[in-house]
Parts: structure tokens; sequence; C-alpha cells
């Protein structure tokens, strides 16, 4: 067996646009329109955070990680008044698996296939500190294929979220920060993240002195060698604590999930509700390539 960090990113890239589609399209804007939810981001703070129930918005915040208190407590709790967690939980994934229809998914073999090597994955995966992918895997398991595809990429991304948290953290880097640190990097846009995650040019300049100040940017606002470093570590780290989600799959199971799932994947970019910029930072120059490369 030779898995290296590297076959967690690449299946990263394969699982989170399944996952996206919650978020990017107009099944999903429907859903929470209908029920009078006020706005796209009173949506997606109320369906990602249901897994945890009715909490304040600073847990929220706090698990999140790399948005402003101010921009979740707009939504939460206010979202509430609108439907119960269960609610938004049901139009979450009722709205996800009809995207997912629309695209072309199907609940054929290979659909079934993938879904329930990932199941098996996200089911067995550690949950030690991380608290929402652990709020997301004591959710009910949905029946129908397509339903149990992304209810599995969903958890599976919030393993690899929560430890990429765990790993900021670990480096002292908060939430505002890293989202600078990322632009730096050129993994998102800087007019992208400042636009998503709310930033105005004061908050910016002052996340951009303190990355400064630390010595992973230089005075134009590039990465320093120890900004690439740090980078690194992170990307790195994060794909490493990552992979140990797929350790209860063998090879051949590993070499039939990308077989299965890739193909799932260039389906749900080819819909074009993805778009190329996110703040996930994907990657769609290895989709070409159908196996695991793990021997």
């Amino acid at each position: 067996m030779s898995r290296t960090p590297q076959t967690a990113r690449r299946l990263f890239d394969r699982f989170e646009p399944i996952h996206a589609v919650t978020y990017f399209t107009p099944e999903a804007r429907g859903a929470f329109d209908d029920a009078g939810f006020r706005g796209w981001w009173m949506g997606y703070f109320a369906a990602r955070s249901a897994p945890l129930g009715v909490v304040p918005a600073e847990v929220v915040t706090a698990v999140f990680y790399n948005f402003s208190q101010a921009h979740v407590a707009r939504a939460l709790p206010a979202a509430w008044q609108f439907g119960s967690p269960a609610d938004a939980l049901r139009r979450r994934e009722t709205s996800a698996v009809a995207a997912l229809r629309r695209i072309g998914v199907i609940a054929d073999d290979a659909t079934a296939t993938a879904a329930g090597l990932l199941e098996k994955a996200a089911r067995t995966a550690p949950a030690d500190g991380r608290p929402l992918f652990a709020a997301n895997q004591a959710l009910p398991w949905p029946d129908d294929p397509v339903a149990k595809l992304w209810h599995a990429t969903t958890l599976l991304r919030e393993h690899r979220g929560d430890a990429h948290v765990a790993l900021l953290v670990s480096a002292g880097l908060s939430g505002r920060d890293s989202n600078v640190l990322h632009c730096a990097a050129d993994r998102v846009p800087r007019d992208f993240i400042m636009r998503s995650r709310q930033y105005d040019d004061d908050e910016w300049g002052a996340c951009t002195q303190r990355l400064t100040a630390r010595g992973v940017l230089d005075a134009q606002g590039a990465l320093t060698p120890a900004g690439v470093e740090l980078k690194a570590h992170l990307e790195d780290g994060t794909d490493r604590l990552a992979l140990s989600a797929f350790d209860a799959l063998d090879d051949d199971e590993l070499e039939t999930l990308f077989r299965t799932l890739t193909p799932v994947t260039r389906k749900v970019v080819a819909g074009g509700d993805i778009p190329a910029a996110t703040p996930m930072g994907l990657s769609r120059d290895d989709l070409d390539d159908d196996g695991a490369n793990v021997r």
C-alpha cells in the first residue's frame, strides 16, 4: 500500500463538488427561499449548522472558523423562526438530490457502488476533535443511492474541514487571517474571498499586517519563504489527517471508489453550477484520471 497525503487531496477534488451542489445550485437556493429564509447566507448558515441543532451564533462562528461573528449573527438565530434544524436538514438533502438528478446523476450501479464505499469510509472515520463531522455522522443515513452519495460526501468534507481548523489553531492562525493567507498563496482570488467572507479594506489590511509581522507575508503582500513553508505545512497536514477517513477501504475498494466516483464528479463539474473559483480551492486538473494510483 502506497497511499500518500496526495491521495486524500485527489479524493477531496472528487467528493467536494458533489457536496457543493448544496451551495451553488438553484434547487438549493429555491428550497430555502420557499421556506422564507432571508437571503442566501441565512440559508447557508442554517443548513450547514443544522446538524448541531439550535446553538448560539458564537458556537457556529467557532466551528466554521473563517467567518466573522457579525456575519453569522445576521443569520442565526433568526433563521429558526422560518424552520427548525430538522426542516433545514430535510431541505438541504432533498434540494441537493434534486440538483444531482437534474445534472444527470442517477441511482445506477456505479452511483450505488461509490455511495456504499463512501458510506463505509464515513461511518468509520475518526470523530475525535471533529465537532461538525461528528454532528453530521450522528444523522440518519438515507437509503436512496443519490441521497446517500451526497450525504457521505458531506460527512467527508466536514471531516477534512474540522482537521484543517485544528491545524490552523495549532499554527496560531485565526480564521480571518487564514483567509488572507489562502489568497496570498493564489488558492482563491482576493475579491472573491473579500466578498464571500465579508471583509472591508480595514479588516483585510489588519490581517495582512499581522501576517507581515509574523514574517509570512512581505511588504507587497506576497508569501515569504516562511509563508510558503507554513502554507505547505497546513495543506499537507490537512491531507494527511483527511487520509485517515479511508483506512476502512482496502486498495481494491479505493481503486473502485476512484473509478466510480470520478465520472460523477466530471458530470457535476460539467453541469456548470459549481464555479471554478471557490473558497475550497478545488482543482479540476486531475479529473481525467479515474485511477487511485496507490500501487
